[in-house]
């Protein structure tokens, strides 16, 4: 029995404790830096300001994170590093332990949950195509046979290819490599309309040189998305301080706040202002925080 007992008190003395010297809390602390992932044009949740600094909705929620996460681990002077990643890299680069939490646009859904983890929901997003005024596409119905852009490795790719064949479109999908390449095949007229997130295409129109010759085409039936921060998987501990962090920001009321500096007031590099007031769901989440992945939730 002693014996026994001796073996238990080694394997618990051998076990990390959570936040301290386990997953990505032990990893923070053993190196000195947390590592965020941040996008270069996903405006205006994260972008590169004219000083090449990362900035916007998703990275202030993500400092608010950054400071909880220095008071957890007693680490004032805890480095920062911001990486630029891509929608194609930005869930390897999670699930291989690159970076820590990214700070961008990226939706919470089942199959990503397969390979990594979401915080509660921070934002909801509905899912459209953005035109040329002049090019007369009002609906989905008036894309039939046309050339669309998607960006690659997006949430969005998929949900067009479901739709071009249920609705039998005979859509030609051509690829960008991010939202500004995508969004640029349709200023140049290679393609006739780009397919993304409601938010990020307001984003892109009004920062272009002529933000007012663009309209949204919505998709009937087409649920809403939720945006979270995104994590590694099977990591309680960080998750924990990541999703207590938001409910005191969405608690306290400076989630407000923050959805205005980015959403109704004007933000670099042009000034431009989104004019995107804040929605009933968007409050809904705010006042009940959930992490489901499920649009339905969201109704």
């Amino acid at each position: 029995m002693k014996n026994t007992w001796l073996v238990a008190l080694l394997v618990a003395a051998a076990v990390p404790a959570f936040g301290e010297d386990a997953g990505t809390l032990g990893k923070i602390k053993a190196s000195g830096v947390i590592t965020l992932g941040v996008r270069d044009a996903s405006i205006p949740f994260s972008f590169l300001d004219d000083k090449q600094e990362a900035v916007g909705y998703s990275v202030d929620l993500c400092m608010k994170v950054v400071e909880a996460v220095k008071r957890s681990l007693k680490m004032p002077n805890l480095e920062v590093k911001k990486q630029v990643v891509t929608s194609a890299n930005r869930i390897p680069l999670i699930a291989n332990g690159t970076v820590d939490l990214e700070c961008g646009s990226t939706v919470n859904n089942i199959e990503r949950q397969k390979i990594v983890n979401f915080s509660i929901t921070t934002f909801l997003v509905n899912t459209k195509f953005i035109a040329k005024k002049s090019s007369n596409i009002h609906a989905l119905k008036d894309l039939k046979g046309k050339t669309v852009s998607v960006t690659a490795g997006t949430n969005t790719l998929g949900k067009i290819l479901d739709i071009n064949k249920a609705q039998n479109l005979d859509l030609t999908i051509i690829q960008g490599k991010d939202h500004p390449e995508s969004f640029l095949y349709v200023e140049t007229g290679r393609t006739v309309a780009f397919a993304e997130d409601d938010i990020l295409l307001a984003g892109l129109a009004a920062n272009s040189k002529t933000p007012n010759e663009f309209n949204l085409v919505a998709i009937d039936g087409m649920l809403a998305d939720p945006y979270s921060l995104m994590l590694g998987r099977d990591d309680p501990a960080f998750k924990k301080v990541v999703d207590d962090t938001l409910r005191h920001v969405f608690s306290s009321g400076e989630i407000f706040a923050i959805y205005d500096k980015w959403f109704a007031k004007p933000i670099p590099p042009r000034g431009v202002t989104m004019n995107f007031p804040q929605s009933e769901q968007w409050k809904r989440i705010v006042a009940h925080p959930t992490d489901s992945p499920d649009p339905k939730d969201y109704r």
